[in-house]
């Protein structure tokens, strides 16, 4: 997984007021949970973090804050439901040793049989909840439609991810493939045996629609 570096201050004063001021500085307010050690405040331009959210990738975070360096990643983000700037985020310290649960960007990938004979592809999910150690997290879960047929989907159960644990709902529905009014049927496509069959469907279907 690809990683970033962040350069952050310590917080000495911590509340609503000082949190404020910073705010207006164009600071971020931030906080870094996790491990045994108490939790850690710190601020840095909103600059800082252009990189880390403002895109669907997910990093591993090094914030630089004084003479420590802490590998995280973002937890939790805040936006003003007005002005849309950030407000505050939270982060969550990891370590080599253990694992972490964290949601990872879906690309899909190849295009479906299904689509092109008309059908319409539905992406039901963006995103996908893996468990697993820093070193096994890939940077991006791809999912590839190309054999998928009209009426044929891809769920979670289908996946398999090496060294991860797949913690979203088996029998979520990630992308399927719908009808479409356009839809052509498979086998004028793919060339079977029931070519005939279909065209004599076609057929009654026009002299339907022109009654």
């Amino acid at each position: 997984m690809k990683s970033v570096s962040i350069k952050g201050v310590a917080r000495v004063n911590l509340g609503k007021k000082f949190a404020k001021q910073l705010r207006k500085e164009d600071n971020v307010p931030c906080v870094i949970y996790g491990g045994t050690s108490d939790p850690m405040h710190f601020y840095a331009h909103s600059n800082e973090f252009r990189k880390i959210v403002y895109t669907a990738d997910v990093y591993i975070i090094n914030i630089h804050i004084g003479d420590t360096i802490v590998k995280s990643i973002m937890s939790d983000i805040q936006f003003h439901p007005v002005s849309d700037k950030l407000v505050h985020i939270d982060f969550l310290k990891i370590s080599d040793d253990q694992n972490v649960r964290i949601n990872l960007p879906i690309r899909i990938i190849g295009n479906a049989l299904g689509v092109q004979n008309g059908g319409r592809m539905a992406l039901n999910m963006r995103s996908l909840a893996i468990e697993a150690l820093i070193d096994n997290l890939p940077e991006i879960i791809e999912v590839d439609i190309s054999d998928l047929r009209i009426g044929q989907s891809i769920r979670v159960s289908d996946l398999k991810i090496d060294g991860a644990n797949i913690l979203s709902k088996g029998n979520d529905v990630i992308v399927g493939i719908k009808t479409s009014r356009a839809v052509v049927e498979e086998e004028e496509v793919v060339g079977t045996d029931s070519e005939t069959a279909e065209g004599e469907d076609g057929e009654e279907t026009k002299g339907e629609s022109k009654e």
